[in-house]
């Protein structure tokens, strides 16, 4: 039996991961640029779209391109992070990395992703952040996790076709204003 999807799962609200700690939520803008959003991304497995994934990850940070995948591939051994509903938050902790480091994809179809529902994946943020990010690295998981249940952004996220779209969905709150950097 597969357990529930994240945000349908008892207690959500008091889950590590919108439990990290008090204090400012963090910011999508603080964590993804407008060129780390890829619209229409054509995979067609879990590992194609974690080796692309790191690819681009590899183009905005400089990052060893293989480190990025096996570390991707290393998280997804424990566990998968594929959540349910259709969404996946691929995420790893790096030495290399400075900072944490968000790359958001829509897929051009669903891919099978092994999620705790069964359910096909085309809704992708990744995630890297640095080996000693701690509580940050909890911090950006919680916030990327809070957007992506909100299901009406799911659906514009789906229906956006240009990568400004999608990253003016991704950094609008839920009051229309841009989130601060």
């Amino acid at each position: 039996m597969n357990p529930p999807a994240f945000w349908q799962a008892p207690g959500w609200g008091q889950s590590f991961l919108s439990g990290t700690s008090p204090g400012p939520l963090m910011n999508i803008a603080d964590l993804l640029a407008p060129d780390a959003v890829i619209p229409g991304l054509k995979a067609q497995s879990k590992k194609q779209l974690l080796q692309d994934m790191a690819a681009r990850a590899h183009a905005l940070t400089r990052l060893s391109e293989r480190r990025i995948f096996e570390t991707l591939m290393e998280r997804e051994r424990l566990g998968t992070t594929g959540v349910g509903a259709g969404i996946a938050i691929p995420h790893g902790r790096m030495a290399e990395a400075k900072t944490i480091t968000g790359i958001f994809a829509r897929l051009e179809n669903g891919i099978d992703y092994e999620a705790v529902d069964s359910q096909p994946v085309d809704l992708v943020f990744m995630l890297l952040a640095p080996e000693n990010a701690g509580a940050d690295h909890l911090k950006a998981l919680a916030r990327v996790s809070r957007l992506l249940r909100d299901r009406a952004i799911c659906e514009k996220l789906r229906a956006a076709k240009s990568p400004e779209a999608l990253y003016s969905i991704l950094t609008v709150d839920k009051n229309g204003a841009a989130t601060a950097a």
